[in-house]
């Protein structure tokens, strides 16, 4: 087992090389190089060139690269490079570091969807094992479909008529827009008396959860469905049964445990989508976060901030992944002699 987290922890920064690299070339070999974008109207040539120069992107593609990676520890470069997480300064954006560009961002989207994720697993894991549990009546096939043609709807379905009815003609909920700074963007307050405070999720919240929840809801509800009623059929399972151990006890002790091990895979990679955002929902609603602002960074053509989110999401994705096959074989004994065997 340790031999082979040595193994993939060394694949780790050849992988991330070659992401990065690629990322670096097609955003220095598009559209306009990052200077005569940020420079607009302007066009002095010799003025161009020095600028060139002072950020280090001069030279090939390759001197580039490393100054980009490396910083100071290269010649010719500055800062702390990527390597050492300094992804150096906008260049739409200026006076601002790319860091304190996409760290805030990124916490109102991590905020947002770990909220989402609770109450996509809440509720897709429990339903799951309810229409396992009922499969052959009509509870399993209503519930699945209700949940599929939800999860049909398009982001940009939903949201418009959510607005009109909520923040339209109701005037119950916020048609935008993120509450506050930190965990503000995530609780209220709501005194009773005037004495006692109570948390209560931010009015701004109800929206971008329920869009972002509704279709991962239906596709854990399916995950466990199926996986529930294999493990419906192991014999351990009709031996509790025979016991006289009450439904509820065996879909806790038996069912739910050894349904668990597709449902990591999901849970790993989810809460590593989270730094992603939403591109439509923060954009539709005018939420602050990485998602929205990707999309931005994309049509200015800020390339670091490209390249710096790129290199983020790839590095936890890649964590994610590590950490989900390790997790694996505390979860499934059967992974772990697999391993012996094979080894």
């Amino acid at each position: 087992m340790a031999g082979y987290i040595i193994r993939r922890l060394l694949w780790l920064p050849v992988v991330l090389f070659v992401v990065s690299f690629a990322t670096f070339s097609i955003a220095r070999f598009g559209p306009g190089d990052p200077v005569s974008v940020a420079a607009g109207q302007y066009r002095d040539p010799e003025v161009l060139e020095r600028i060139r120069a002072e950020r280090g992107l001069d030279g090939s593609i390759f001197e580039q690269y490393g100054r980009w990676l490396f910083g100071d520890l290269y010649p010719g470069g500055s800062g702390g490079g990527s390597i050492r997480g300094d992804f150096g300064e906008s260049f739409i954006q200026r006076g601002f570091t790319v860091n304190e560009l996409i760290r805030k961002r990124m916490l109102i989207s991590a905020q947002l969807g770990f909220l989402a994720l609770v109450v996509v697993f809440g509720t897709g894991i429990p339903l799951g094992l309810l229409t396992a549990r009922f499969s052959g009546t009509w509870i399993d096939p209503f519930v699945i479909s209700s949940l599929l043609f939800l999860t049909a709807l398009p982001v940009l379905v939903i949201i418009p008529p959510m607005l009109w009815l909520f923040a339209l003609k109701l005037d119950i909920l916020p048609a935008g827009g993120w509450g506050g700074d930190g965990f503000a963007g995530i609780f209220d307050v709501w005194w009773i008396g005037g004495v006692i405070a109570v948390p209560i999720p931010d009015p701004h919240l109800y929206m971008p959860v329920f869009v972002l929840s509704i279709g991962g809801i239906a596709g854990v509800a399916r995950l466990v469905r199926i996986t529930a009623l294999e493990v419906l059929t192991e014999d351990y399972v009709r031996t509790a049964r025979a016991k006289g151990i009450t439904e509820a006890a065996v879909a806790l002790r038996h069912v739910l445990p050894n349904s668990l091990l597709p449902v990591v895979t999901v849970i790993g990679f989810a809460l590593v989508g989270i730094l992603e955002g939403a591109f439509f929902t923060e954009t539709l609603l005018g939420i602050p976060g990485i998602g929205r602002f990707s999309i931005e960074a994309v049509q200015s053509r800020d390339y670091d901030v490209i390249l710096a989110i790129t290199v983020i999401i790839a590095t936890a994705f890649l964590i994610a992944n590590l950490v989900i096959e390790i997790s694996y074989t505390f979860i499934d004994p059967r992974v772990r002699l697999g391993e012996a065997v094979n080894a």
